[in-house]
């Protein structure tokens, strides 16, 4: 075989190695890969947050509401009306138990036709234990209530109260509630007649 024969099996030979590299990378191509993208995450509904039960803090408030009021048989059968007042007070949350202290002075709108009687306010101090039922609060209590009246007896004296109540929390600040109390003075100011009272109200307070 003569050096030109040699030299041209040489080059067949390289051109065949290159157009066989060629084949192998057109068969596998030259773009990238296409990539599927990833699913997206679903977006997560939004999570309701209850405002905080701890009731412990101070709180000022009003109430208004129903009082009716009996004596002895010597009051007339409607001695009833609206009762409206002030209130604050203080909580402690201790876990499951919530007490508490509270003042509270109502005026009113109660007068007995029959004995020309007026009430004209109830002042109360008030101790409360509750039950810590996250925004709700349900309490009894127990305290002192000095009653002013006017017209067939105009004098004041003090009793004894007991009740229960209900508390709703309606954000980190506003209480909303109801509360029903039982007050009794016996033989008042000395004019041998026993008063009881009863009041219903709702009440709102706003807790610092």
């Amino acid at each position: 075989m003569t050096v030109f024969q040699k030299t041209m099996m040489s080059v067949a030979t390289v051109a065949l190695s290159v157009a066989l590299s060629a084949g192998v990378v057109q068969a596998g191509g030259l773009n990238e890969p296409m990539v599927e993208a990833a699913p997206m995450a679903p977006t997560p509904a939004p999570v309701y947050v209850a405002p905080s039960a701890d009731w412990t803090g101070g709180y000022v408030g009003a109430s208004l509401g129903y009082g009716d009021v009996t004596g002895s048989n010597t009051l007339g059968d409607d001695v009833n009306g609206l009762t409206y007042g002030i209130l604050g007070g203080y909580m402690v949350d201790l876990g499951s138990v919530v007490l508490g202290g509270e003042l509270s002075l109502d005026g009113t709108d109660i007068t007995d036709d029959v004995s020309g009687l007026e009430v004209d306010s109830v002042a109360r101090a008030k101790l409360r234990a509750g039950y810590d039922a996250g925004q709700w609060l349900p309490y009894v209590t127990i305290g002192v209530a000095e009653l002013t009246t006017s017209g067939a007896i105009d004098d004041k004296d003090t009793g004894q109260l007991y009740g229960l109540g209900v508390d709703y929390r309606l954000n980190e600040r506003v209480i909303v509630g109801g509360e029903v109390l039982k007050h009794q003075f016996d033989d008042y100011a000395g004019s041998g007649i026993d008063v009881e009272a009863t009041t219903v109200s709702a009440r709102v307070s706003f807790q610092f």
